[in-house]
């Protein structure tokens, strides 16, 4: 069944695109980059030198069109094809309350199955003995609990449960919750980190900044929660920055280049001569957790995987690298001269 439009009161498209993607609840990441896709789509219509035409005098052949530019004179991938795919879906569907039984017609391209980057255990020690400070910890905990980057800086404090040796991951990938396992080795460390959360949030209760960013409409109901401690961000950003969306001047959590810098940069002092980001942490958790003989349902909870077809790529990794199918080179070795 069709969600229900919500009224729009912007006269411009991209703020009615706004509009609508706010009153679903899509994340700002998602804002931006439908916001960039219907922009460049629009801008895109005036090729050759001609008027640019809004999209409700486009149709089939323009869309279609548009994508085949993108993949034959731009290049994209096939998920940055199906993210402007999807952003001119939600415009003609939810925007302009079309209907479009010819988008339907329109191949989205196979996403390639790629094999995950996986660390050593003693490649991710490698690796965190070249980080320190916030990055290190955030790194730490990354690994230590599968969370995505995302999930890791946007903790708040009432989510840590130092008692139950529990963090709550809140509103994560299709907008769940989970739990997950509070790693006994950082319990001091993030104690550390609560103490010096605390130093900034006092330090913002002082000077009268306004409260942090609080999920959906929860700022309308209970104004002052945003200023409460619970609600603080375990790991703050150094300074304040203005809310997009709502232009308060503010403090946020860390950024997430933050760390993906950090992994950048320790990566080859670490002697580490694989592809690695920050989502490779989270790929060694799921491996080695397998490998100690962890169930793979436990492991797909963990992940917050929906299908457990998801977790599967791991076991495959684990195939191979196990040594469970040995070469025939092997066998033939055997029989040949050395050298």
């Amino acid at each position: 069944m069709k969600p229900s439009t919500p009224v729009l009161h912007s006269p411009r498209l991209l703020d009615q695109l706004r509009e609508c993607l706010r009153y679903r609840h899509y994340s700002l990441s998602t804002e931006k980059s439908y916001v960039y896709w219907v922009r460049f789509f629009v801008r895109w219509s005036a090729r050759a030198g001609g008027a640019m035409r809004h999209p409700r005098d486009m149709g089939a052949a323009d869309v279609q069109a548009f994508l085949t530019m993108l993949a034959s004179e731009r290049h994209v991938s096939s998920s940055t094809h199906n993210q402007a795919l999807s952003a001119l879906l939600f415009l003609y569907r939810d925007v302009l309350n079309t209907e479009l039984p010819w988008m339907q017609n329109i191949q989205r391209p196979q996403q390639p199955k790629r094999i995950p980057s996986v660390l050593t255990q003693a490649e991710v020690g490698a690796l965190m003995a070249q980080m320190q400070g916030t990055e290190a910890l955030l790194a730490r905990l990354l690994y230590g609990t599968g969370m995505r980057l995302m999930e890791g800086i946007r903790l708040r404090i009432k989510d840590v449960d130092f008692d139950r040796k529990v963090i709550v991951v809140r509103q994560a990938k299709g907008n769940k919750d989970r739990v997950v396992m509070l790693p006994h080795s950082l319990l001091d460390t993030l104690r550390q980190q609560l103490l010096h959360a605390r130093a900034v949030w006092e330090k913002d209760r002082l000077s009268g900044q306004a409260g942090v960013e609080e999920p959906d409409a929860l700022e309308v109901k209970y104004p002052k929660v945003g200023q409460s401690w619970g609600w603080f961000w375990l790991f703050p950003a150094q300074g304040t920055s203005v809310d997009p969306r709502i232009g308060v001047i503010r403090r946020h959590h860390v950024f997430e280049e933050r760390l993906q810098r950090a992994i950048k940069r320790a990566t080859p002092l670490a002697g580490i001569a694989k592809q690695v980001s920050v989502h490779t942490l989270r790929h060694s958790f799921a491996t080695h957790l397998l490998q100690s003989g962890t169930d793979i349902r436990t492991v797909q909870e963990l992940l917050g995987h929906s299908d457990v077809s998801t977790t599967m790529i791991y076991t495959h990794v684990l195939k191979v690298a196990a040594g469970g199918t040995s070469s025939p080179l092997d066998s033939l070795a055997l029989h040949l001269p050395p050298g």
